[in-house]
């Protein structure tokens, strides 16, 4: 599969999702993780959709692989926050709130105010 492939795949996938297809949205952000193991973008869609249809196992899973690839991303740690304050873990939900909040001063740093 083709990077431009991958992403029209997870394109349609979130798309399908968006439309209220949860099932369609599964399958092709499955199949987007089955072709690219190591598509942060896809990982990182399917834990979103996961954690919005209440699949919380299926959600941790997908964001812990996506945070694997990119540990320090802001966005991961905030879904991996969320995903594990709806778990009832609240050390864990903290911890990786701390770990956005950092990446978002890191981002602020790279392009500071003129």
């Amino acid at each position: 599969m083709t990077e431009d492939e991958l992403q029209t795949l997870i394109e349609d996938g979130t798309a399908d999702y968006a439309a209220g297809d949860s099932d369609g949205a599964l399958e092709k952000l499955g199949r987007a993780t089955q072709a690219a193991p190591e598509s942060f973008d896809a990982w990182h869609a399917l834990a979103e959709v996961g954690f919005s249809l209440r699949r919380l196992d299926e959600a941790k899973t997908a964001a812990e692989r996506a945070h694997a690839l990119r540990p320090q991303d802001l966005f991961i740690n905030t879904t991996l926050s969320r995903i594990w304050m709806e778990r009832g873990d609240k050390a864990k939900a903290e911890h990786f709130g701390a770990q956005a909040k950092i990446g978002s001063w890191r981002e602020q740093l790279k392009t500071p105010e003129a």
